[in-house]
């Protein structure tokens, strides 16, 4: 399994691997580290696939919270369009919404990527705007999980 972070460049040319992008509540202090419970999962299911994992995580290491956001800030805008290019990457788009979080941009993305196709979200009682996605799903044929152990039995 291959895991690339922000800041480090997406390769178009990543061999036969299956490309997972780990969309979703990020939010510092408030969202939980799901990303890792879900790459700890896909490693467990990893040898079901008969090709390599590539997970687009970004959760970045090195994420300042002092940085604006805004388009003139060069961090800002590198994290912005390596998220935009890893997600139209991605064979697969895991979706998490926390329910201790608004996740304004996942919701953005949740729109944008709807009818790709690659979606899987996960979606838990409590989220803010839980009745939206459930329809979006629903309208869209995206498969919505209440909790992510139940998205990682699904997946395989």
């Amino acid at each position: 399994m291959k895991i690339i972070t922000p800041p480090n460049p997406i390769t178009k040319n990543l061999g036969p691997s299956v490309k997972v992008f780990l969309a979703g509540s990020i939010e510092m202090g408030k969202a939980e580290d799901w990303q890792s419970k879900v790459i700890s999962g896909l490693e467990k299911i990893e040898h079901l696939c008969a090709e390599e994992l590539t997970i687009f995580n970004p959760r970045r290491p090195d994420w300042d919270s002092s940085w604006t956001q805004e388009f003139t800030n060069p961090q800002f805008y590198q994290q912005v369009n390596w998220e935009l290019n890893a997600l139209e990457q991605s064979d697969f788009i895991i979706m998490y919404f926390c329910p201790d979080t608004q996740s304004p941009i996942s919701l953005l993305e949740l729109g944008l990527h709807a009818k790709s196709g690659k979606m899987l979200v996960c979606c838990p009682k409590g989220f803010w705007r839980k009745g939206n996605v459930d329809i979006v799903c629903e309208k869209y044929g995206i498969p919505c999980f209440e909790d992510l152990d139940e998205l990682l039995t699904n997946i395989k």
